[in-house]
């Protein structure tokens, strides 16, 4: 079983969550990859990575053909998590892997914080399943809060940009800063979004007020 994919990001397809890796030897994987993990890698198209895989097999419409599929995670951490997610009721691979607009820290908080509020902005997630996911997985995703599943070389300044930072409150600055910007009239998955851009950048902000303040100034 393919453990690990070393080669060139020949393309990325963000809408399909879709990368295309070159090892060499004229082959070219077709790997399936988180949509937070997906986002970073549009810039990255040319350059050399290394993925963490997992093999999963996917039923066709009618049931009847099953087909090998390889996803792709920037660390083994990151995969770990991937698995116990899928342990939820309702939540295949394919759509764990639309879901997961957040990195693992950021969802492992929320499911420990009850904060449904935020899982149900995640893509395909309505209320019924919100509230799954966080009977399930709550008390089992604590190694993954506030980034203390470190990430390792060589992929963790490409992929892993994720050591979520916690705020004075003792939260993560994602969630504070979102509470704020919502009670502020903000649109939540806007503001959502924003946030997590500005959290993966090189330079991201070091405190709340400073991502709110940042947030705003790149609208403007």
């Amino acid at each position: 079983m393919l453990a690990r994919l070393s080669g060139t990001l020949v393309d990325v397809d963000p809408r399909g969550n879709l990368g295309l890796v070159d090892p060499g030897h004229g082959l070219t994987y077709e790997v399936l990859l988180p949509a937070f993990v997906t986002t970073r890698l549009v810039p990255r198209e040319g350059q050399a990575l290394t993925l963490h895989t997992l093999h999963f097999l996917e039923g066709s419409s009618q049931g009847t053909t099953l087909f090998p599929r390889i996803a792709g995670f920037a660390t083994r951490e990151d995969k770990a998590f991937f698995e116990l997610f899928v342990t939820v009721k309702g939540i295949g691979h394919r759509r764990a892997l639309r879901a997961m607009v957040f990195a693992p820290s950021t969802l492992a908080a929320a499911i420990a914080d009850r904060d449904l509020k935020l899982i149900q902005t995640m893509p395909e997630v309505g209320k019924r399943l919100a509230e799954t996911i966080v009977v399930t997985l709550k008390g089992k995703v604590d190694p993954w809060i506030g980034g203390a599943a470190t990430p390792s070389k060589p992929i963790r300044d490409a992929l892993e940009p994720d050591a979520v930072a916690t705020s004075p409150s003792g939260g993560t600055l994602a969630r504070d800063a979102l509470e704020v910007l919502t009670q502020l009239g903000e649109p939540r998955t806007e503001a959502l979004q924003s946030i997590e851009r500005l959290l993966s950048a090189d330079d991201a902000p070091a405190d709340v007020e400073a991502l709110i303040a940042a947030v705003y100034a790149a609208r403007s």
